[in-house]
């Protein structure tokens, strides 16, 4: 059983906890910190995104098509479907001559509670593009249309594009492509499971590549660092954990959330991959782990940590606004 890394306590009493795995690797795939079963089989969900587009990256798609850094980091987010995300998906479409429809990602509505009162005030419908994968669907779209595969069936697991990704996957991932796990993802895209310590190393493997990514790979990966980089707001959006570590932290840490309880980290200038996956799936602890984890080996300094503590630790209010508990994660030291 892997050990509570999360605890929730309602006047000083253990209500309940969240149980999880941490994987850290240094620069050499080593692993140098863990909790849990690390070999423990999971989807990254859509942590896997910054890899799904090594490939339009890495064959000089987005130079054809002129795409921004804006609408590279979007392709790889998970966004609120705020204005400014729907402007950048559109932008996409339309340097590809398509619309909203050929996305397959489903209709979903926007994170933010304000964004969706205001559909339904306008009576509006939820749509595709406001789905948090519809930029990376738009990014798979852009690789089919250049080089010709069919965009209608572009999610079926023997697609050439799915093909493609799957390839590097396995490479960055340093997982055979025979022991991959395929299963369908929340937007419908086909994922991959591994072990949990395979996620942390393909992090790693951004910054610091293995032998087998080649120069093309390696260099595709540092575009999708740095449009990430610059556009932190693009990867996730308002009061959102992913975006607020890169701006805090100036792009020194990036960090990519995946559904039920994934976060998956890399730090360049240490060459340090990291991952947290939450047994039950809950959103939100881990990102009060990455933050614990931050804390104890120093990767952020006292003020960095400081603007950040509301991620950590988590007051629990009643209907009437009052603090009865808190949440907040176990010492790993």
């Amino acid at each position: 059983m892997n050990p509570i890394l999360v605890e929730v306590r309602r006047g000083g009493v253990l209500e309940s906890f969240h149980r999880g795995v941490v994987c850290v690797v240094d620069a050499q795939g080593e692993i140098i910190f863990s909790k849990g079963d690390i070999e423990q089989i999971s989807y990254p969900r859509s942590a896997m995104k910054l890899f799904q587009h090594i490939p339009l990256i890495s064959s000089g798609i987005h130079k054809v098509f002129e795409f921004s850094s804006k609408e590279i980091s979007i392709m790889c987010g998970s966004h609120n479907g705020e204005n400014q995300h729907q402007e950048v998906v559109y932008s996409i479409l339309d340097k590809l001559g398509l619309n909203e429809s050929h996305l397959k990602c489903g209709a979903q509505k926007p994170t933010l509670k304000s964004d969706y009162e205001e559909l339904i005030r306008t009576g509006k419908p939820e749509m595709q593009v406001h789905n948090n994968c519809s930029g990376k669907h738009a990014g798979f779209l852009a690789l089919c249309k250049k080089k010709g595969y069919d965009i209608e069936s572009y999610l079926e697991f023997d697609h050439k594009l799915q093909k493609e990704i799957r390839k590097t996957v396995s490479v960055y991932y340093e997982v055979d492509e025979n022991d991959l796990i395929t299963g369908i993802d929340g937007c419908s895209a086909p994922t991959f499971a591994m072990p949990v310590k395979n996620m942390a190393i393909a992090f790693k493997n951004l910054c610091n590549p293995n032998s087998n990514i080649t120069k093309v790979q390696y260099k595709a990966s540092q575009v999708i660092l740095e449009s990430i980089k610059k556009h932190p707001e693009m990867l996730a959006g308002t009061n959102r954990y992913c975006t607020d570590l890169i701006k805090v932290t100036e792009g020194r840490i990036i960090g990519k959330t995946g559904a039920d309880g994934i976060y998956s980290l890399v730090i360049p200038s240490e060459g340090i991959g990291i991952t947290v996956k939450i047994d039950d799936g809950k959103m939100g602890p881990q990102y009060q782990v990455v933050q614990e984890i931050l804390k104890i080996n120093g990767w952020v300094s006292q003020k960095e940590y400081n603007k950040l503590e509301e991620y950590r630790k988590i007051e629990l209010r009643n209907f009437s606004g009052k603090v009865v508990g808190e949440s907040f994660p176990v010492d790993l030291n």
